[in-house]
């Protein structure tokens, strides 16, 4: 286990008490290396609160520019940054909240031909892509990889999580969402809106799952789909298991 220094027993000090965490724990975190597809409305709050925790390397995969309609929900950019390409603004928030961290930045849209080159090493990936194209891609790169993977969504005042565990008996993304639905069903953001905040409660969420999975702590949202409704009763839970003849686990 390597040893914390000064600084670090300092500014990871409420980790250090948690029983469950202490320095072992922490150490850990220092040593994972986590995926983050996506420096937007999910990307954003995973990344910021991955980095204040200590996670040690952080690689941001991400091929857009900010606007500034992105503002009123990506908390890692800030006004200055618009016209800038995502991955180098979050690289700069970040470096701010903890120079600690080492923080790759990947400037391209992961596909097929890709995604097992980044997701390469990684401890646990988070999936804040806003499509179900690239959504099946990183599900089996990571089955292929044992790499374990934490899925989230949104759409308008709604969001949706769940976590991916690589080993055989576990279900996959594609046992829970066999074919895209209808596009029309599925309006991007810049189509049918989003409540900025509910992108922070989801990415929240995916951040908390990927600190459990680092430290081994409580019980993943495995064969698990967690929804969220701002304008309902808040959070519901769907249980979900493997699907026979499924092309990615099956």
């Amino acid at each position: 286990m390597r040893e914390l220094t000064e600084a670090e027993f300092h500014r990871y000090a409420r980790h250090l008490i948690l029983d469950e965490v202490g320095e072992e724990g922490q150490a850990r975190l220092l040593d994972a290396r986590v995926v983050v597809i996506g420096a937007g409305g999910l990307g954003a709050p995973v990344s910021m609160y991955l980095a204040a925790a200590g996670v040690g390397t952080l690689v941001l995969v991400d091929d857009d520019t900010v606007d500034l309609t992105n503002l009123q929900r990506q908390i890692v950019h800030a006004t200055d940054a618009v016209g800038r390409p995502k991955v180098a603004s979050a690289i700069d928030t970040l470096a701010r909240i903890n120079p600690g961290v080492r923080i790759e930045a990947v400037e391209s849209r992961l596909d097929a031909g890709n995604a097992a080159r980044i997701i390469a090493g990684a401890s646990a990936v988070v999936d804040g892509s806003d499509n179900f194209a690239t959504r099946y891609v990183l599900n089996a790169a990571c089955r292929a990889a044992a790499v374990p993977l934490i899925a989230g969504a949104l759409s308008r005042f709604e969001g949706q999580l769940t976590t991916i565990l690589p080993d055989a008996s576990a279900p996959c993304y594609r046992c829970l969402f066999p074919e895209a639905p209808d596009p029309a069903l599925t309006p991007s953001c810049e189509e049918a809106g989003i409540l900025g905040a509910v992108a922070g409660v989801i990415g929240t969420l995916q951040a908390t799952e990927t600190l459990k999975l680092l430290l081994g702590l409580g019980e993943p949202l495995a064969g698990r789909l967690l929804l969220y409704d701002a304008l309902g009763p808040g959070f519901q839970e769907i249980r979900y298991g493997k699907r026979q003849g499924c092309p990615d686990c099956g």
